[in-house]
């Protein structure tokens, strides 16, 4: 499977738990390490292979705009205006369709920093089938994680299919903010704001939701203990 060319990168939320880190600043443009998270994301896409990034803007857009026009680097970015209305992840991928072709595309978020000690983007790809899968999500071990604190997202047989935790006590892999679809997987949603977890599950009971495990440590910085915690082990 050819890499993916394009990404989207959802950058418009609020960044509430990120407060007050985020009182003059989108979460988006939060330090770790020295570098904003979502040029953490960005470099991690151009080394992987992608060409063109959109992102959708919404808290602080102006600033995070011209954070992107002086970047100095690559990828090439466009961007999906959500000023008048945040659309949530699966609103977001669809509000941007028109800017994202037909071939399939990477979805980042823009909270997650994570050292690499193989090839998380590469493995993805080279698991990645249109014609078995709607997704392919990376994930983490829940256990090791940091800034992670929930009982795990999903169950992973040996296909590499996946199965969310439902009544379980715990599962042992989360969703680290990665993914490659469709660029219309979301066009199936409603109007407005809409998460993808709803479609998720829909492809998981069919069969068609799959996952890969990072070979590494995933960082979550959803809030400023989070941010402290990824510095000091990207420090170590």
């Amino acid at each position: 499977m050819t890499a993916p060319k394009t990404a989207m990168v959802l950058a418009a939320g609020l960044g509430t738990r990120m407060r007050p880190l985020t009182g003059d600043r989108p979460k988006a443009l939060v330090e770790v390490g020295g570098r904003a998270l979502i040029d953490h994301v960005l470099d991690r896409l151009k080394d992987a292979g992608v060409e063109r990034v959109v992102v959708n803007v919404h808290w602080f857009a102006d600033r995070l705009e011209a954070h992107l026009r002086a970047r100095g680097r690559g990828p090439e970015i466009a961007i999906s205006d959500e000023r008048a209305e945040l659309l949530e992840t699966g609103g977001g991928l669809k509000k941007a369709r028109a800017l994202l072709g037909d071939d399939p595309v990477f979805v980042a978020n823009i909270d997650s920093v994570w050292i690499d000690r193989g090839d998380a983007l590469g493995d993805l790809v080279r698991l990645w089938d249109p014609e078995r899968m709607d997704a392919a999500l990376l994930l983490a071990r829940r256990e090791g994680s940091i800034g992670f604190e929930g009982d795990g997202d999903f169950f992973l047989a040996d296909d590499g299919r996946l199965t969310f935790r439902g009544d379980a006590a715990s599962a042992p892999y989360a969703y680290m903010g990665v993914h490659i679809t469709r660029p219309d997987y979301a066009d199936q949603g409603p109007d407005g704001p809409f998460s993808l977890s709803p479609l998720w599950r829909k492809s998981a009971a069919d069969g068609r939701l799959f996952g890969w495990v990072l070979q590494g440590d995933w960082m979550h910085v959803g809030d400023p203990q989070a941010r402290d915690e990824a510095e000091a082990r990207l420090t170590a």
